[in-house]
């Protein structure tokens, strides 16, 4: 039996299914791979281009695939105005990738978001929902090395 199997077995068919099957499947892939999605839509019965709109529409889905360490950049305004765009500059430059991108080894993706609802500690990143916060660029390459171990 496949991991997918594992997963669909554990819900009915129909709407209601859709989200949970699709968090499970993002959970355990880090994406949504486009046969998964196939597979998804005859097990539940929903049309394939239904589940690729709330594929879509949420931010907490990737039809790409994404490193084992997903990293957020707040770019709100508290954020921005401390220094947000040096991180993004810094983290591009160690890692060799733009936001929206991941590392050739797989290890890491770098996105933006709105907000990460640390104001207080502007300017932030999160990695993997471990939020570091009051971060200058020189400190990020100390951020990173825990997670390259």
């Amino acid at each position: 039996m496949s991991e997918l199997d594992e997963i669909l077995e554990q819900y009915p068919s129909g709407y209601e299914a859709l989200l949970p099957i699709l968090e499970d499947i993002q959970d355990r892939f880090n994406y949504l791979p486009e046969e998964f999605l196939k597979a998804v839509s005859e097990r539940v019965q929903i049309p394939l281009n239904r589940i690729y709109s709330v594929a879509t529409f949420y931010n907490a889905f990737s039809l790409k695939p994404k490193g084992k360490y997903v990293i957020q950049i707040c770019k709100g305004t508290a954020c921005h105005l401390m220094g947000a765009n040096l991180l993004s500059e810094e983290l591009s430059s160690l890692l060799n990738i733009a936001e929206g991108e991941t590392t050739k080894d797989g290890l890491f993706s770098v996105e933006s978001v709105r907000c990460l609802g640390c104001c207080s500690l502007a300017p932030v990143i999160s990695i993997n929902g471990k939020v570091y916060g009051n971060l200058k660029p020189e400190s990020v390459k100390k951020i990173l090395k825990k997670y390259k171990k």
